[in-house]
């Protein structure tokens, strides 16, 4: 890459870094960052996608990975579909979020590959249609790349505030601070997220689940706790 087009993409990433909002509860750094990130045109948002593909490509944690659990960007969140056409290049399962039926707030994981039809569920997202795609466990994937509204360098995840990703990954927690047993095999998270949505600390609930890390269009930030 030229120096002058690296500099230049370098610029446009110390640029998006936000202005912490300490003042602000939850649910105003929440309308906050999505009005942000909506307001980011076409070409910005095509181009964060590209940058984000770049970003994971050559790490580990996605190169050894085998079933991925994906999802399809709405709402300015930031787009994985470069990278999920790259994990289908490389002979990677690939697997869409699915609202499970009976259960509340609570996600199922189903196929996806080129020509799966997709259906709109209730809230006007994309899902694989599990009638024809199989499901599986959300425990079974090796990695999952999962959408925030906030992000701190502790792991820390500010979601839409419906608690789905919460409730469904409430596994990959211990029990509590004292419990020294090895953590059961569990999928790595790792939420994708414009540089513009990090933030310094958030105030977290105790049902919030932490992140391993965090990549945007710039970096990837590993946990610090």
């Amino acid at each position: 890459m030229a120096p002058a087009l690296w500099g230049a993409l370098l610029f446009d990433c110390i640029q998006m870094t936000q202005i912490q909002l300490n003042t602000l509860t939850r649910a105003q750094l929440r309308q906050s960052l999505r009005q942000q990130r909506r307001a980011l045109t076409t070409q910005q948002q095509h181009l964060a996608s590209l940058r984000l593909m770049r970003t994971l490509k050559r790490e580990a944690l996605f190169i050894r990975a085998k079933r991925i659990g994906f999802y399809l960007a709405s709402d300015g969140e930031i787009s994985p579909l470069p990278l999920i056409k790259l994990a289908l290049k490389m002979g990677k399962q690939c697997f869409l979020p699915v609202l499970h039926p009976v259960r509340h707030n609570r996600l199922w994981f189903a196929r996806y590959k080129p020509g799966s039809r997709l259906v709109k569920n209730r809230y006007s997202i994309a899902e694989p249609d599990i009638r024809l795609e199989p499901r599986v466990l959300p425990q079974t994937l090796d990695l999952v790349l999962l959408p925030l509204v906030g992000f701190d360098l502790q792991g820390g995840r500010l979601g839409m505030g419906g608690g789905y990703y919460d409730r469904t990954f409430a596994f990959t927690r211990r029990a509590n601070q004292q419990d020294r047993r090895p953590p059961r095999r569990s999928p790595a998270l790792v939420g994708l997220a414009h540089e513009l949505q990090q933030q310094n600390t958030l105030e977290l609930a105790d049902w919030d689940i932490p992140l391993a890390a965090v990549a945007t269009e710039c970096q990837l930030y590993w946990s610090l706790t």
